[in-house]
This record gives structure tokens, sequence and C-alpha cells, in this order.
């Protein structure tokens, strides 16, 4: 079958990463672009030994769910950020959970009900993304990538973006010689700055916010070298939890205004941490998990972060300098876990009452997992922003004798297929 060849299709189930599945003469498709449902006439776009990948370009049976796009960058061949902008907000919700519901049952073997929550910040599902990298062609026009693909959609505005990273005006602006710009804003704070990344020189244009110029040089007609000078990573501060953090250049945190008090407040509820607890927070970024169960535990107890970026560990470590309980250890977690121990007075203990982590989107892996299992003695919060690697790691854990109790999943990523989750673990 050539690719871009026009098939009719009745469109089945959703599918993780923004699909939804069909099939045409025997053959499973996974269709974008689409809904549960539908009829459509879609476009091939890839062939495998398997299976075809197709976008939807005309609706011949609409959905109930279906709504006009408000983003007129979204549809096939264009933007490939968003994947759902044409579903209503409650449909969006409801694709989601029942991919996360899916992966449960099919990779952990759990049979869980799933309701995702909305995040507070973005009731209309726009303007929430507080962290945005834009790509950049040749000729200096900044836009997005499109869907799998190195192409760049130049866009003048991107409806997900918060307003404060549309104030950088990033888009509007021409970038010759950069291959990136990300644009960070603190939705708190109102801090802004943009993270350019290029190979050479770059023209830097007037900006109203500091810019850190990643592996590349300002050119030396620019009248802003010193917005652009590379050794000093400019930061932005987020004020969550009573408490004010802060994270360089473009660190990790939550892109959704409302997800790190949503996710802290979460993670502090599955764990039900006590005054004389000693907690491990494993790739624990700025501090955020760090901090809010240094204070929940208080000073007779003990946390320990390990975050294996430097930068991460030294925002971490000034943004809980007043905690003496808290401490961060800088490595890979898999390293550190092997030879952590944990000291009180005198004595040396080899297990944590508490563990949280937030891996990667690859997750945790088998290693790690077997680990966590050994260390931690009461509760386990597994933070996950993929459903299929979080599922994976549970059947770890259920192999070292630790059962689900409880899973919340929540909206943090309003129009696209992404959705966060908090679950619970505890000994079998």
């Amino acid at each position: 079958m050539e690719s871009s060849e026009l098939i009719e299709l009745q469109i089945g189930a959703v599918a993780n990463g923004g699909w939804c599945v069909a099939r045409h003469e025997g053959r499973v498709v996974f269709v974008r672009h689409t809904l549960p449902g539908e009829r459509v006439l879609a476009r091939v776009t890839q062939e495998t030994k398997n299976f075809l990948r197709a976008d939807a370009v005309e609706i011949l049976e609409a959905s109930p769910d279906r709504v006009q796009a408000p983003c007129p960058f979204a549809g096939p061949g264009r933007c490939g950020g968003c994947d759902w902008q044409h579903a209503s907000l409650p449909a969006q919700r409801l694709l989601k959970a029942e991919v996360v519901k899916e992966q449960l049952r099919r990779l952990a073997g759990v049979e869980r009900d799933v309701i995702v929550e909305e995040v507070p910040g973005a009731p209309d599902g726009l303007g929430w993304r507080t962290r945005v990298q834009f790509a950049v062609r040749r000729d200096g026009v900044v836009g997005l990538r499109k869907h799998r693909s190195h192409q760049v959609e130049p866009i003048d505005e991107c409806l997900i973006a918060h307003p404060q990273v549309e104030a950088l005006g990033i888009e509007r602006k021409r970038w010759p010689g950069a291959t990136g710009v990300e644009a960070v804003a603190s939705a708190g704070t109102g801090d802004r700055l943009a993270v350019l990344s290029s190979k050479g020189r770059v023209r830097v244009p007037r900006m109203d916010a500091p810019v850190r110029l990643v592996g590349g040089k300002p050119d030396r007609r620019d009248r802003q070298d010193r917005s652009a000078r590379p050794e000093r990573p400019p930061f932005v501060r987020e004020d969550v939890a009573g408490r004010l953090w802060q994270v360089s250049g473009s660190g990790f945190w939550q892109v959704h205004p409302g997800a790190a008090a949503t996710l802290a407040e979460a993670v502090v509820d599955a764990l039900e941490p006590r005054k004389t607890d000693i907690a491990v927070d494993l790739y624990c970024g700025a501090g955020l998990f760090a901090g809010v169960l240094g204070e929940a535990i208080g000073p007779s107890g003990l946390v320990v972060g390990i975050e294996s970026d430097a930068q991460a560990v030294r925002d971490a470590r000034f943004n809980l300098r007043d905690l003496p309980h808290v401490s961060v250890e800088r490595g890979d977690v898999e390293s550190v876990l092997q030879e952590i121990r944990f000291g009180r007075g005198e004595s040396t203990l080899n297990r944590a009452d508490l563990v949280v982590l937030d891996p990667p989107r690859t997750g945790a892996g088998r290693d790690v997992v077997k680990r966590v299992a050994e260390l931690a003695g009461r509760r386990i919060a597994y933070v996950s922003c993929d459903p299929a690697t979080l599922a994976r790691d549970l059947a770890f854990f259920s192999e070292h004798g630790w059962t689900l109790s409880g899973l919340r999943a929540f909206d943090a990523f309003p129009m696209t297929h992404h959705v966060e989750c908090v679950a619970t673990l505890v000994r079998g």
C-alpha cells in the first residue's frame, strides 16, 4: 500500500499516544485526528510489516464528542503538539482514562476504574503550558514540529501556551543561527526567560527577559551579549505549597500552572507521612516532593533526594536550605540506591519508610524497581507521565510483593494525549 493512499475506516477504541484503532483488510490501522465510533476517510502516512498509520482527513460520520479545533495550526499534516483539539474536554479525559485503564489491564494485570481529574488553572484547556520548546528553521523562522517529523510548522501563536510565554513573542521574532528556542515562564511569579540552542554564532533578538545561550556564541554584532552569556543560567521562581522554588534554565518543572501543587498534595496524601519517618525522593529535580515531605515529616525525621542533573541538584539544595533534615544526593538513581545508607544519630539504616519516584517518560525499569521494593518499608508513591511504563513498572513491583492500593490520574496536559498519574503501592 502506498503512503498517502486514502482508505475508508470505521474507528474503534482509543490507543495510547493520541491514536484510535481501526482495521483495513485485516490489518490494524492507528489513526490520528479522529474519535471512537467515527467513520472517516484517512490518508495512510506509514506502512510497516504489522500495521498502518493514518490521518483522518475527512469525517464521514462524526462523534457527538467532536468539536471544532480552536487552533488553526492543528490538524492532519500540521503542528504535532496537540492530539485531541477536535474532542471536547470531558471526552478528552474519558479517552485518557480509557488509555490508563487499558495499559493497567494489559501490562500489569490490574483491573481498575480510572477517573482523570481536572487540574486547576486552565478551565478551557488552553493557555496552560508554561514551558514550550520551539523549533527553528534554517532561515530563522520559529514553529513547532509536525507529528513524527523533523519538519517545522511555522506558527504565530500557540493556544496552549501560557500568556506569560506568549508575552515573550518568540514566534514573532527571527532567530538566525539557532536550532531551538525554549520559552520558560512562571505563572505564579511572572518570571520569564528564553533558552536558546545553537551550534554556532546566533543573532539574539531584543528581549525583555533573560536569554540563556546553550552550545553557541552570540554574534559579535549583537548588542545583547550581556543577556546571552552562557556561564550563569538564569532561572525562574515558582510559588508552590507556600514556598518559592528556583528552577534554572530549562530545568524540569511541571508545565501546567496547577500541576506542581496538585501532584505535591497527591503525593503527601498517598504516602501518609509521620513525624519520625525516613523518606526518599527519587529523580527529585528541583526538590518539590522532598520539600513538601520534609515539611510534613518535620525535623525528627529524614528526607533524602536523589537527582543526576548537576544544576537541578544545585537548585534543590538552594530551595531546601532551610530544612536541615532534608538532603540531596547527586548521582544516577540506580547507582546511588546501591550505596545509600540513612544515618540517624550513631545508627545506620538501609530501609526507608516512604519512597516517592518521578522518573522520566521511560519509567524506572526493572533494576530500580527491585531496589525500591527492597528499600521501602511502608508506602511508595509513583508519579508517572506515561501509562505504559507505569503499568510495566507496577508489574515489576508486584513481583516483589508490592500491590497497587490507589491511583489518581490528572489532566495536566489538556489537548494532548499525555496524562499524569500518581500510583500508591503498599506491601501485599
